[in-house]
Order: structure tokens, then C-alpha cells, then sequence
């Protein structure tokens, strides 16, 4: 008997393996190869969807798994002195409060014990069950809701996919179909706008942010999304993340956009867009008053959409990644929808000669002090185009080898009317006179301030101290044409570099 059964297991596992060969397509077969042992695991989804006759879950079934490959949890665990597992759940507690004092009682048995960070891939790890429930519960929310006209493909892309970025990996839809289900009930009298903003409303209710109010202690970049309905709070970014699980589990389309850094200030921002029953996007802020098709407040560096699938015009399929400054650029599912959110413009420059080659260059915004990396372009002999930048703000064209950036270029300021190359003029100095402005700058009594220029570094030009009740500060031997900093003595690292015109005018950026 037990032969039998051996032999009937075995003759079944032939059959599945022949109704899979030669019918999955060939992108989906790739993601399968590096899936290693729990390709099993991913073909039980393949075969349930086969054995369904369902066409068209299968195809949003090898959406996912040809994308699949991508896609990472980033979480942790608690370990020891000795780095041994010490078990906790923080779900094991009826609320988020309980978690945190059991966590607390914990530290006090282990005094040393630590976080583990971890990096899950999902080819490595995700579940058959996990991928059919997923398929299931968003084409039922799809089909039922006011955007069940939108295209197959607008739906893989922002209904479908189980997770949004590197949370750890939860099974979120049920629990969220339940919480939120009112939202369907709104969304189908066709009033999307103001569905949102009940949404909003809503969520502000039970839902912190905290940013620049608190910092997690774990190394965990995102929430999953059972842990934000369980912590019910979080920065930005972990509220765009709420408003994605919320509204795909109710069958409404919506994206995830990034503002990397703020261009003209410190920090970046998350939100969204939401499309309505004709794919018409609606910009999104839940956190603000109103939320809906607000203007960002400030220039940014970027507006990046995140999305589940591969983009084909993205860097990393130009460029070694060792050779792509660290984030959104070394990854591969994105697009850059600037031009949606802010006045753009192709800036056009020439490069510094160099005898290292490269082949693409990269421009960078000043951000807390530092200047960061923003876009790039690829070299063509000495030039190089960066597209969709946005207006008003200043750049720096850069070269970028073995982790490191060397100017490429003098500063540009691009203004909303003109274009202006900051290349100090050494021999043509002069006294400038630096005045207090209510959004940039305040003098205090008694501090040094200590003025600088942009030439490939920032070079010192001298150091005063404002007189009392002076709303005015002179500097000697001022190269014209410089982009400048004023740095006092107190910095937060939230200065941000201006210039002089001609006519003595101070121009910030």
C-alpha cells in the first residue's frame, strides 16, 4: 500500500509538473528558476488558478511572479547576548501599549538582548495560499467597485499587488476589507472625491503621525500592514502605506508617490494618487486639510511612483549598481511623475574633463547640509541632459565613482525664468551685505556666522558677528557669482545656500 501511494504521489507530482512545462511564460520561468526550494510553493498557486479555468487571474497570477523577484521584507527579531531567538509577538497583546510594556519587562530579563535586522525575498518565502487568497480577495474587491471598468493592466498595477514596498509581508486584505468596508459602500455612489476625504477625516481619528515627534527603535524601514492598523502610528511614510492597503482592499486604484528630498529644504515626503473610475489621477494627502489635490509646498529634488512591476527605462538596467548612488535609483520599479506635481525643465550642461570614464553623470540638490544625489543622465562627449527637473531650484552636476561624488560642474540655478551658472569669480571680489529674512534667516546677538562659497568644496570666506539689533551683515573679498552658505555657530543643518545678484539682491535656494 505504502508502494501505491508512493507511486501515485509520484505520478501526480509528473502530471502537475507536465501541465506546467512549456505553458508558463518565459519571464515567469526565470523568476521560478531563482526561487530555489520554495518554487513549490509558488507553482501550487500556478496550479490551483490552472485547475480553476480562471484566464485572467492566472495572467494577474504571472504578473506578480514575473515582478516577484524584486521584492523584499525588511524585518527583524529579538536575540540575546549570545544571539539566540528570544520569542516575541507583539500581535499575542490586545493592543499596542500592552506590546510595549511586555517588551519592556523582556529588556529587564535580557539586558543586552538586540534587534536583528533580516531581509526576506519573497521568491524565497511567500506562500501558494498567501498569493490565491490575494488573487481572490482583489478581483472581488475590483468587480465590485466603481473602478471595475479600469484596464487589466491598470489593476495589476495598483489594485492587485500584495505589498507596496519592504514591510514585512502580512495577510492584510480580509482584515482590511472588514475594517474599511464602508468606503466601498461611499465609492459606489461615484463621488471619489468625497469618499476620500471621509477617508482622511477618518483616519486622522486613530491614526498619529510622528514625524519629527518619534523614531522607531527597530530596524524596520515600513510597517506591515497589520501593524499599522495594531501601532496606529507612524511618519509619512508609513501613512501613504495605510492609505494603499486601505483603498486596494476596497478596489480602488492608488499609488504611492516619493518626494526623495525636498530640494529647496530638509527631509523628503511621502503621498499618493488616487485615479478615479477613468484613470484620472486625484493627488492625495491624507494628513492634510483638505487632503485632496493640494500643491507640494516646496521645490523637490524628485516626485518618484513607486510601482510593483519593472520599468524598462529605469538606470539600474543601464548601470552596475555599485556604481549607482544608494537609493531609488538602484532599484528598478519606479517612475518619475515630476512633471505632475511641479514645473520641470531639461537642464543642458557641460561637464568638467576627467580622465576616469564614465558614462552617465548625475546631479544632486543641497538637503540637511549635504548634497544628494537627485537624477541623472547619461554623458554624451562633454555634456549631459537631466530631464524633468523641477524649476527653482540649484544643482550640482557630479560624477559618482567607488562610493564617492566629484563635481562635475559648476552650481546651476534653475530658475523659473532664467538659468544662472554659479562659477565664482576669483578675481572680481567685492563686499557683500547679507540681510535677516523672515523664512531664511535670523541673526543672534553674540554668535559667530561664518560665510562660504561653492568652488567644488565649500570654501571659507570669513567669519562676523552681527552688532545688536542689527538686521544686517557685511562681508569682505566675496567672489561674484558664488553660490554662498551662512553657517552660525548653532546650526541645525537646516541652512540653505543663496546668491547675490548683480544688484545686490539675496536669492535663496
Amino acid at each position: 500500500m505504502r508502494r501505491l501511494l508512493f507511486f501515485t504521489f509520484l505520478l501526480l507530482h509528473i502530471l502537475s509538473y507536465s501541465t506546467l512545462k512549456g505553458a508558463i511564460p518565459e519571464n515567469v520561468e526565470l523568476v521560478l528558476k531563482k526561487s530555489g526550494k520554495n518554487r513549490a510553493e509558488i507553482e501550487k498557486a500556478i496550479l490551483y488558478l490552472k485547475n480553476q479555468k480562471s484566464p485572467l487571474k492566472l495572467k494577474a497570477l504571472y504578473f506578480l511572479i514575473a515582478n516577484m523577484d524584486i521584492h523584499y521584507s525588511s524585518d527583524y527579531y529579538w536575540v540575546d547576548r549570545q544571539g539566540k531567538k528570544i520569542d516575541f509577538n507583539e500581535f499575542a497583546y490586545s493592543d499596542f501599549d500592552k506590546a510595549s510594556v511586555a517588551l519592556n519587562e523582556l529588556r529587564k530579563r535580557y539586558p543586552d538582548m538586540r534587534a536583528k535586522a533580516v531581509t526576506l525575498h519573497d521568491i524565497a518565502f511567500i506562500k501558494g495560499d498567501f498569493l490565491i487568497a490575494n488573487i481572490e480577495q482583489a478581483f472581488s474587491a475590483w468587480q465590485t467597485n466603481y473602478a471595475k471598468n479600469i484596464s487589466f493592466d491598470d489593476f495589476c498595477e495598483y489594485i492587485l499587488p500584495y505589498r507596496q514596498s519592504v514591510e514585512p509581508l502580512q495577510n492584510w486584505r480580509e482584515t482590511y476589507l472588514k475594517k474599511f468596508g464602508w468606503i466601498t459602500q461611499m465609492a459606489k455612489t461615484g463621488d471619489i472625491n468625497k469618499t476620500l476625504i471621509y477617508t482622511a477625516t477618518d483616519e486622522r481619528n486613530w491614526f498619529t503621525d510622528t514625524w519629527q515627534k518619534e523614531v522607531r527603535s527597530e530596524p524596520l524601514p515600513r510597517l506591515g500592514a497589520l501593524q499599522l492598523l495594531f501601532r496606529k502610528k507612524g511618519p509619512c511614510e508609513d501613512i501613504a502605506d495605510l492609505e494603499v492597503f486601505t483603498l486596494r482592499s476596497q478596489g480602488i486604484p492608488v499609488a504611492l508617490d516619493i518626494v526623495p528630498y525636498w530640494a529647496t529644504s530638509a527631509d523628503g515626503h511621502f503621498l499618493n494618487t488616487v485615479f478615479d473610475a477613468k484613470m484620472h489621477p486625484i493627488n492625495y494627502d491624507a494628513m492634510k486639510t483638505p487632503p485632496l489635490n493640494n500643491a507640494l509646498g516646496r521645490e523637490p529634488s524628485k516626485v518618484i511612483r513607486e510601482t510593483y512591476s519593472k520599468q524598462p527605462n529605469v538606470l539600474a538596467n543601464l548601470e552596475d549598481v555599485k556604481n549607482i548612488p544608494y537609493g531609488f535609483m538602484q532599484t528598478t520599479n519606479y517612475k518619475d511623475v515630476t512633471e505632475l506635481y511641479w514645473p520641470t525643465t531639461t537642464i543642458k550642461c557641460q561637464l568638467s574633463p576627467t580622465t576616469e570614464h564614465h558614462k552617465i553623470a548625475y546631479v544632486l540638490i543641497f538637503n540637511n547640509m549635504r548634497w544628494r544625489a537627485a537624477w541623472w543622465g547619461e554623458i554624451k562627449g562633454n555634456t549631459v541632459s537631466f530631464v524633468n527637473m523641477s524649476k527653482g531650484v540649484v544643482y550640482l552636476p557630479t560624477y559618482f565613482t567607488n562610493g564617492k561624488f566629484k563635481a562635475a560642474g559648476y552650481p546651476i540655478a534653475e530658475g523659473y525664468n532664467h538659468e544662472v551658472v554659479l562659477q565664482p569669480d576669483l578675481t572680481r571680489k567685492k563686499a557683500i551685505t547679507i540681510t535677516e529674512d523672515d523664512k531664511y534667516l535670523h541673526f543672534q546677538q553674540g554668535k559667530k556666522y561664518r560665510l562660504f562659497y561653492w568652488d567644488n568644496d565649500w570654501k571659507p570666506c570669513g567669519m562676523r558677528i552681527p552688532a545688536p539689533f542689527s538686521k544686517i551683515m557685511i562681508f569682505d573679498g566675496v567672489p561674484q557669482n558664488a553660490l554662498l552658505l551662512l553657517r552660525p555657530e548653532y546650526s541645525r543643518g537646516k541652512e540653505r545656500p543663496f546668491m547675490i545678484t548683480e544688484d545686490g539682491k539675496q536669492v535663496w535656494w
